[in-house]
């Protein structure tokens, strides 16, 4: 790939960030980063008490998975069936989004280095602006409310009725464009490698962050179209 390359910047010969019609944000990572249990404790409080386990998320290499994700992996990892894990899962999800809602003051969200200034530069530019999140609906706008974040986007699409993240990139764009016009181009920007790998799935571009898990090294592997340190450095 031709590229040009700085120590806090890599990006494709031809790209510009700026140059897109859409912007399509992952959340934990990439826009903010909780410091609280809220989330962890709803996913937990399903597992126990509606599939009858006494299993944690701990230990599940949980970033960039969908909550779907997330809960399917611990409980395969406890025996649990397939077919059970489905039937019980919409009952799952409600406890989820119940306990996530019921302690919406608690979470506390640190947003990430520049996202507002990023945020009101797209805003300003007249782009369509949207979240592509692995959160299930009500806790990606509940953390985004937490995070003064909420005003910036009109759309989002979560994982309440898609496991993979790349099928929840896919009907993003399909979304932007069918606002914008089939030729109107998408840009996703996340921090974690399948983040990377969704959206080129989903036939968009990518810009990978290291304000995640991952850092700027790592993600610049898995050959996004620009990679960055932080949002910092967008606005140079």
């Amino acid at each position: 790939m031709n590229e040009f390359q700085s120590q806090t910047l890599i990006q494709s010969v031809g790209f510009r960030w700026m140059d897109f019609d859409a912007y399509l944000f992952d959340i934990d990572g990439t826009l903010l980063v909780t410091r609280d249990l809220v989330h962890y404790n709803a996913l937990n409080r399903a597992i126990r008490e509606v599939y009858g386990v006494d299993a944690t998320i701990d230990g599940i290499a949980y970033h960039g998975k969908t909550d779907l994700g997330i809960l399917r992996a611990v409980l395969e990892r406890s025996g649990i069936s397939g077919d059970v894990f489905e039937a019980k899962l919409p009952e799952a999800l409600a406890i989820v989004c119940a306990e996530v809602s019921g302690n919406a003051n608690r979470i506390a969200a640190d947003v990430c280095c520049c996202i507002p200034e990023v945020l009101a530069k797209l805003q300003a530019a007249g782009t369509l602006l949207g979240v592509a999140s692995g959160n299930l609906e009500t806790v990606g706008w509940h953390k985004l409310e937490a995070a003064g974040l909420r005003q910036f986007f009109s759309f989002g699409f979560f994982s309440d009725q898609c496991e993979a993240r790349v099928n929840i990139f896919r009907n993003a764009v399909e979304h932007a464009r069918r606002k914008l016009g089939r030729a109107a181009s998408v840009c996703f920007i996340g921090d974690t490698p399948e983040d990377i790998r969704a959206a080129h799935g989903a036939g968009a571009q990518v810009v990978a962050v290291g304000t995640g898990t991952f850092s700027f090294a790592e993600l610049s592997r898995y050959e996004p179209d620009a990679c960055v340190t932080s949002c910092r450095d967008l606005l140079r």
